[in-house]
């Protein structure tokens, strides 16, 4: 007997919480313009902005309802009337429109940013959401710092935003402070004691403070989750947040673990992540996952011959299904005969073996002294060891520089996450 397979909201948030990483703020063209990305990439909620922050983001949120059509809009609030009246004058276009309602819950935040009681903030709770149900049909409620919250609490602002007719209730990790096992202690103990739970949409949204954010947000998925909040390579407050891109990843590659579905296109992960470098000018780190540029490049000799004779021995995903063209064979000192020949190959050159040896020697040479081998440097090498070739060098076709590359279509392998 089939049975159908959980589906997962994917909410970005990648325009308000990611905007608020230092640098990577947007105007409102550069928001409009990634939003609509998001749409192609198929997530499900995008988060435009904060619309009392400023005329700015009020602006962005107002063009991207009305422009984005597609996926819900939501705009935040803290809870007070203000800010909701706001926001929802930014949304009230929108094909589907969503509010999110905060309110800071831990004992430190209410004692020191909020100088409220736990009775005032269960009050305020309520009547913020009931507000904004009154001008929205679709609500969130996120009970800010909710892991470094008293769980008791916990419980009881979660069912006071329930009764008040929240339909989606957002347990955030404010501060990356929370583990896995935590975590989704955490969400199996409000599922069992919240009254009427099973009616709203459980999310997640966590901060990578310890390098946690994803595996925090699958062992809530795991638990009974079914809305993740993340962002595009994972900019946000601080450390970031949970990386889009590792999330789905994640359940595409480990089916097994993660039986659950999501409306993204895959293939779509690459240019979101580069449209996003283009407009913040922050580059991923280079071993970023799933997009940095070295996630399918290979230096290492045994790698490069393991990778050569099939992709699947150093690869759990085709590149393609990410959006990235091929994987790289990097040129550098751990590198190895055959990546050598390889690139040779792709310059027009086919070598005997003693041929290659002596321009495998000079090749050794050089990446002990440099960091990186590039196509000219080949070149030269090529032209030291056999200068009776140097009539072909005038005709050569440039190439990309130091790398060759895997097609997966080339080796007839088909493997790891398709889009």
């Amino acid at each position: 007997m089939h049975t159908a397979k959980p589906r997962i909201t994917i909410f970005d948030t990648t325009l308000r919480d990611g905007e608020q990483s230092p640098g990577c703020s947007m105007t409102v063209e550069e928001k409009l313009r990634m939003a609509r990305q998001l749409e192609r990439l198929g997530v499900d909620v995008i988060e435009a902005g904060f619309p009392i922050a400023s005329d700015g983001d009020f602006e962005a949120v107002r063009q991207i309802a009305q422009q984005v059509r597609r996926p819900i809009i939501c705009g935040l609030a803290r809870a007070s009337q203000q800010d909701i009246a706001r926001a929802w004058d930014a949304l009230q276009h929108a094909a589907h429109p969503r509010l999110h309602v905060f309110l800071a819950t831990s004992d430190i935040h209410l004692q020191f940013k909020l100088n409220m009681t736990r009775e005032q903030c269960l009050q305020q709770a309520a009547e913020s959401v009931a507000y904004a149900r009154s001008l929205c049909t679709d609500v969130e409620f996120s009970p800010e710092d909710a892991t470094r919250t008293d769980r008791a609490f916990l419980v009881q602002v979660v069912q006071a935003v329930v009764d008040a007719g929240a339909t989606t209730v957002n347990i955030p990790d404010t501060v990356g402070f929370t583990t896995p096992t935590e975590f989704a202690d955490i969400i199996t103990m409000l599922r069992r004691e919240v009254r009427g739970i099973e009616s709203v949409v459980m999310s997640v949204h966590c901060h990578n403070d310890l390098g946690l954010a994803v595996a925090n947000s699958l062992a809530a998925v795991s638990a009974g989750a079914r809305q993740v909040e993340c962002t595009i390579n994972g900019i946000g407050e601080r450390a970031g947040n949970a990386s889009l891109e590792e999330v789905i990843m994640a359940t595409r590659v480990r089916a097994d673990l993660y039986p659950v579905e999501t409306a993204i296109h895959t293939a779509e992960l690459y240019p979101s992540s580069q449209l996003l470098t283009e407009i913040t000018s922050v580059d991923v780190q280079p071993n970023k996952a799933i997009v940095g540029r070295n996630a399918f490049a290979h230096e290492a000799g045994i790698h490069q011959h393991g990778m050569m004779k099939n992709p699947l021995t150093y690869e759990i995903m085709t590149p393609q299904s990410v959006g990235v063209p091929d994987s790289k064979l990097v040129l550098g000192k751990h590198s190895g005969r055959a990546a050598l020949n390889l690139h040779c190959q792709r310059l027009g050159y086919q070598f005997d073996r003693r041929q290659l040896d002596e321009v495998y020697r000079r090749f050794v040479a050089l990446a002990d002294q440099i960091k990186m081998v590039e196509e000219h440097d080949v070149l030269q090498m090529i032209r030291d060891a056999h200068p009776e070739l140097t009539p072909q060098f005038d005709s050569l076709i440039s190439t990309p520089a130091n790398i060759a590359t895997v097609s997966s279509t080339q080796t007839g392998q088909g493997y790891g996450a398709q889009a």
